[in-house]
């Protein structure tokens, strides 16, 4: 009975032992940390500005010079790129920042990064050449440049303010032989002003003299060199040939009538005073004749011993006769002496004497038109360098002009030669 007792209590200790065992080794044995749901990161792309910044186009060289008229060849980094999503037909020159509008490029070659453009005036990019080329201090003068879209931002360039290029205002070798052409023409006008009648007075001038200038004809030659001038060099700059304005024909019309009108006075002073040079020196040369004649009448008959009444009263007509075409004679050689100016009247004495000096001194009349001419001469120059284009005068500035031009003509009539 103890034995049985004695085994049930030892069973039971057993099994509390091993019981307490267990829960002792689960207490020393940590428990897992639940790993936390990580999902893997997305992979990094690039930023849009780091690719616009790889694939943005750049101008880096230019085939040719910049100069209207000619043709260009651009060459551009990331052109294929940025043609692939863009109308690379739109693209057009900027220089200094402004577009060249309707400058679109004749040639394209993407795969080549290479475009080119025939640099043209037209109508819309008219005003930008003129700011461009007007009031040159030389022959060329730097610009930047680059290309892109009329309406936005241009494309970065290597040519920009630290780096420029030459914009030729006009080409050396043209500008040479314009020069050598324009220099040759204005030295020998004045060649020929100076020793022939080109712009003189007509007329038979004193041996060894000259004949006085003539208001009329150099007004026509200051604006025909003016024009002429003014022309070639707005055909060296633009290349245009069309610049002659209509207001420009008719103040060269006023400068030509003006001279025409005078020639036409001049000439019929010129042809009265050869009529009546011709009638005097006739009317002088007979009796110059004629008194001979009648000294000698007169000497037959005082030779003869006696005088009948009929010798006597012939003697005394004829003494009457003699004494009258004496006077008549005296009278002759006055208007002779009159018509004839004396030998230094018809000399010139320099040429703004001349222009603004008649037979009576001075005259406001020819200094009105004087003064009007240089003024428009300096406008005239003024808009040709600034524009590079023929100026338009207006109506009021032409009539102002042939009202001028008009009076001197009406004070001609009367105006001694």
């Amino acid at each position: 009975m103890k034995k049985t007792t004695r085994l049930s209590i030892l069973a039971l200790l057993t099994s509390v032992i091993a019981i307490f065992g267990v829960v002792i080794t689960e207490a020393q044995t940590p428990t897992p940390t639940p790993v936390p749901n990580i999902s893997p990161a997305p992979a990094t792309s690039p930023s849009p500005s780091a690719t616009t910044a790889a694939t943005h186009p750049k101008v880096t060289g230019i085939e040719g010079h910049l100069e209207l008229d000619t043709i260009i060849k651009v060459e551009v980094a990331n052109f294929s790129e940025w043609a692939a999503t863009h109308d690379a037909t739109k693209l057009v020159p900027f220089l200094n920042g402004r577009a060249v509008r309707g400058g679109y490029p004749n040639e394209l070659h993407p795969d080549s990064r290479r475009l080119s453009f025939h640099l043209l005036i037209t109508p819309e990019n008219k005003k930008l050449w003129i700011d461009l080329l007007g009031g040159p201090h030389g022959l060329s003068h730097p610009v930047t440049f680059t290309i892109g879209l009329e309406t936005e931002s241009p494309f970065d360039s290597v040519f920009d303010q630290s780096n420029p290029l030459p914009l030729t205002v006009i080409s050396p070798p043209y500008g040479v032989i314009s020069l050598i052409i324009i220099a040759f023409t204005l030295v020998l006008f004045i060649w020929l002003s100076r020793t022939t009648n080109l712009i003189r007075e007509a007329g038979t001038a004193v041996p060894g003299k000259l004949r006085p200038y003539n208001l009329g004809r150099t007004q026509m030659a200051f604006w025909f060199f003016l024009v002429y001038v003014s022309y070639v060099v707005i055909w060296l700059v633009t290349s245009s040939l069309d610049t002659i304005t209509p207001s420009l024909l008719g103040l060269m019309g006023i400068s030509a009538g003006t001279a025409l009108g005078e020639a036409l006075i001049d000439s019929g002073k010129d042809t009265a005073h050869a009529n009546q040079l011709r009638d005097l020196t006739a009317e002088k040369q007979s009796l110059e004749q004629c008194i001979p004649e009648l000294q000698s009448q007169i000497g037959a008959l005082n030779s003869k011993p006696m005088l009948t009444n009929d010798d006597t009263a012939n003697r005394d007509s004829l003494n009457r006769q003699l004494q009258e075409s004496r006077t008549r004679l005296a009278q002759l050689n006055q208007q002779l002496q009159a018509i004839h100016p004396p030998s230094t009247a018809g000399d010139s004495h320099g040429l703004l004497r001349d222009i603004l000096r008649d037979g009576s001194g001075y005259s406001f009349h020819r200094f009105q038109i004087f003064a009007w001419s240089i003024v428009l001469g300096i406008i005239f120059l003024s808009a040709v360098y600034n524009s590079l284009a023929m100026p338009e005068f207006s109506t009021t500035l032409l009539g102002l002009m042939g009202i001028s031009s008009g009076t001197y003509i009406g004070f001609k009539f009367p105006e001694q030669k």
